[in-house]
């Protein structure tokens, strides 16, 4: 077992950093300009409206007898480096939100793929669908397929851990490096005793979705109790998709994709993975999905990641682990700077493949 444990502290960032480094470019002035209306802004239930920070290119398929589209974006560098990372956001997330990895990737010569979900944000909202892990998987691989990206590194965070677990289990042989930052799914929640919450109860808690509910849950989870004015985009990206007239289709398949979450562990197959890990990890975070209607016994025994990180380093054969004690969910976001030296040191420990 190769397992490196590092522990960095936070490095707080200023709002000229995120400004400077680029961070929000494309979203921030259309959503600033909106939050002067009482409301907040309103999108579309594929987003229209909302700004991504680069071209927005779409995957037509058909899957499971639906006609389907999914977004992305697919940033090429100015100097190659020979490597590619596809990047798969987390379930209150969108492609939009990786904005400052995209550059900072891309600078150092990586082409970068950041779709949106079946499901999520800019692409399809099918009334009718299996979602489960290994679809989404199929989906990721399909897209790649079409656009020729082949031997990837994949970086998943959040939900989009789970998945890019998923994806490294299915596609082994062309997933060069694998990534998880604050990865759900590191436990089992319904085995630890979290209650199952039906499809329709889950429907109904998204339909009471709001921009301060939002912005209460990510200061506590996302950012370890902190707050700046650059994370408000994000707030408004989601709560604007609730304010829009597609807001039962979003608050239905983000319903189903609760339901995928909380019945489709990967915790168990975590030992199968062979390919470098490298796991990115801050310490503050706490979630776990259903926690809130957990009885206080369960509550209190789930969404540990400082024990959760050292059981995955020690459950992935090749995993390489590096903690941030100050910071929580969103680390990426919290402190770009930090985050973004872990990530690309270790994406650089890995050599290119002729």
């Amino acid at each position: 077992m190769n397992f490196r444990r590092q522990i960095l502290p936070a490095l707080f960032v200023s709002l000229a950093f995120a400004a400077s480094s680029g961070a929000l470019s494309a979203t921030s002035a259309a959503t600033s300009a909106a939050d002067e209306r009482a409301d907040g802004p309103a999108y579309g239930s594929e987003l229209q409206g909302f700004n991504y920070p680069a071209l927005v290119q779409q995957f037509e398929f058909t899957s499971q007898g639906e006609t389907l589209h999914m977004a992305y974006m697919d940033v090429k560098p100015v100097h190659p480096n020979g490597r590619t990372a596809v990047l798969l956001h987390g379930k209150n997330f969108c492609a939009a939100t990786w904005e400052t990895t995209i550059h900072r990737l891309s600078d150092a010569g990586y082409r970068v793929i950041a779709p949106d979900q079946i499901g999520f944000c800019k692409s399809s909202k099918p009334a009718h669908y299996q979602f489960s892990f290994q679809q989404l998987a199929r989906n990721t691989h399909a897209l790649l397929a079409s656009i020729g990206a082949e031997n990837v590194t994949v970086i998943g965070h959040s939900t989009g851990g789970m998945l890019a677990i998923r994806y490294a289990l299915m596609y082994p042989k062309e997933t060069q490096q694998l990534v998880l930052a604050n990865p759900i799914g590191l436990e089992d929640w319904k085995a630890k005793g979290v209650p199952s919450l039906s499809v329709d109860q889950w429907y109904e808690r998204e339909l009471k979705t709001t921009a301060d509910g939002i912005r209460r849950y990510e200061q506590a989870t996302y950012y370890s109790g902190t707050w700046r004015p650059q994370y408000e985009p994000w707030v408004q990206m989601l709560a604007g998709m609730y304010r829009g007239p597609g807001k039962k289709d979003v608050a239905w398949d983000s319903a189903l994709l609760y339901d995928m979450i909380y019945t489709q562990p990967v915790v168990y197959e975590l030992g199968q993975l062979q390919m470098p890990t490298l796991l990115l990890i801050g310490d503050r975070d706490t979630t776990a999905i259903g926690k809130d209607a957990a009885p206080p016994e369960v509550r209190a025994k789930i969404g540990l990641y400082p024990e959760l990180a050292k059981l995955t380093a020690k459950a992935i054969p090749h995993a390489t682990l590096v903690e941030f004690a100050e910071l929580g969910h969103a680390p990426q976001m919290q402190d770009p700077q930090a985050f973004h030296k872990a990530l690309l040191d270790g994406l650089a420990a890995v050599p290119v493949n002729d």
